[in-house]
């Protein structure tokens, strides 16, 4: 019987002071569901620059996915936000968990300047915002540990021309936060799966302004 292909999904173990971090709890949410005809691969990443990346690219070698979403934690977003591009530098405003805090360090030494995701992120946007889930397109990762991941996601699927992938900002889950933004757990659940049938179903992206953010 032909093997069904995968999905992975990765989010982040608290960090910060948080006891909660809502990329984690989605991807574990999503673990071993089947969606559009594949099944899902969820894992939690640490919150440590370099040891993700390691965990990443072990999890992509072995999973084989047909395509990965790496998600973030993004507290003060009010949308949902995939993210545009990711860059090669780590600067870190607060420690990781390891308390490691890295300044103006490149994420791969003679990796590029930047590596474009490569999901249909405005198509994304659009269906969550059809389904009245609050998204845009962010511009920036930022430079701590979810910019340092998706850029090595991309670098590790540079040759793998089969393999789809890129990285979603969540914002705070209610429970969170008493003054920012925030969105239920089941919306950004919700939200995740849209993209995945969004982008197995659209391999080009729309090519339309707007919807930005950041």
């Amino acid at each position: 019987m032909r093997k069904m292909k995968t999905v992975l999904v990765t989010g982040f173990e608290p960090f910060g002071g948080e006891k909660l971090n809502p990329s984690g709890e989605i991807a574990r949410a999503l673990d071993g569901r089947v969606l559009g005809r594949r099944r899902v691969t969820g894992a939690v990443l640490p919150c440590v620059f370099g040891a993700a990346n390691t965990e990443l690219r072990r999890l992509v070698r072995a999973v084989r996915p047909e395509l990965v979403i790496c998600l973030g934690q993004a507290g003060g977003r009010a949308e949902v936000t995939p993210e545009r591009v990711a860059i090669n530098v780590d600067d870190a405003r607060i420690p990781d968990n390891a308390g490691a805090q890295p300044v103006d360090e490149r994420i791969v030494a003679r990796g590029p300047a930047a590596y474009w995701s490569t999901l249909p992120i405005k198509a994304i946007v659009a269906a969550l915002r059809r389904h009245g889930i609050p998204a845009a397109v962010s511009q920036t990762a930022g430079t701590f540990v979810c910019n340092h991941v998706f850029y090595g996601l991309m670098h590790e699927l540079r040759r793998r021309r089969v393999a789809r992938g890129g990285f979603i900002h969540v914002p705070f889950l209610p429970e969170q936060t008493q003054s920012q933004p925030s969105l239920p757990l089941a919306t950004m659940q919700r939200a995740v799966e849209l993209a995945i049938e969004t982008s197995l179903r659209q391999r080009h992206d729309l090519r339309q302004a707007g919807g930005q953010t950041h």
